[in-house]
């Protein structure tokens, strides 16, 4: 409930105090810009998309695996391009922090009676994302101090944790591959200060590859058909 509340306050606040009466604009011909540049700072939730394998049931002892979201932390640079009156070209590398988890459930044999008992396996995997999206962003007509827009587009990753030497302690873990392709879209708002423009974007992200590493352990063959991204980020930009 907090975080749906921050998120609230961040997009409404801003509007409700540039939503003025008064006719001044500040900063009139930014848009006219060609190219402007600036920088970002991005706060979300990292998750797995899971389909199971036809044959995971019957193949495994495992009696299912979800995936569990954790926080993802990150900046980036800002580049833009400005097409035409209310589409924008934008480029906005970035390196990302986080972390996403693999819960296994699965069936143990109890060597005394021979029999199973259930327990559970989290899988905490470490995620380093250079990112390189490019986006297209719709932007509709200003309003005083404020212009609301949507995005979308394709964002390349890499995954510079996924070649991480796994302790000892960790296992059994599995491994993921280093690249990825994610489609996104999103939604937000520019504010136009005196100095600089100041921008809250919403924006949803999921991935289009398998990116599970199949290392012949029931961990991995006969459970995923595949194992892709999820993420939902909350991005402020300065420009």
């Amino acid at each position: 409930m907090k975080i749906k509340t921050i998120i609230f306050l961040l997009f409404l606040l801003p509007t409700i105090l540039l939503a003025q009466k008064s006719k001044v604009w500040n900063k009139p011909l930014y848009d006219a810009y060609k190219y402007h540049f600036g920088f970002a700072f991005s706060g979300g939730l990292l998750d797995f998309s899971v389909t199971h394998s036809e044959n995971f049931m019957s193949d495994t002892t495992i009696n299912s695996i979800e995936g569990q979201a954790r926080p993802l932390f990150g900046v980036s640079m800002v580049s833009n391009l400005r097409l035409n009156e209310n589409f924008d070209l934008r480029f906005t590398p970035g390196l990302y922090f986080g972390q996403r988890n693999l819960v296994y459930n699965h069936n143990v044999l109890n060597k005394t009676d021979s029999t199973y008992s259930p327990q559970q396996h989290v899988m905490k995997i470490e995620t380093t994302f250079l990112q390189f999206p490019l986006n297209i962003k719709y932007r509709a007509v200003r309003e005083n101090n404020y212009r609301p827009y949507v995005v979308f587009g394709v964002n390349y990753v890499i995954d510079l944790a996924a070649r991480k030497k796994i302790k000892e302690e960790e296992k059994p873990k599995i491994r993921l591959y280093r690249q990825d392709i994610l489609l996104e879209a999103g939604f937000g708002v520019d504010y136009y200060l005196p100095f600089f423009k100041l921008s809250t974007e919403l924006r949803f992200s999921y991935g289009l590859m398998n990116i599970v590493n199949y290392d012949d352990t029931p961990y991995t063959n006969n459970t995923f058909e595949r194992l892709g991204t999820k993420m939902v980020s909350l991005i402020v930009f300065f420009e």
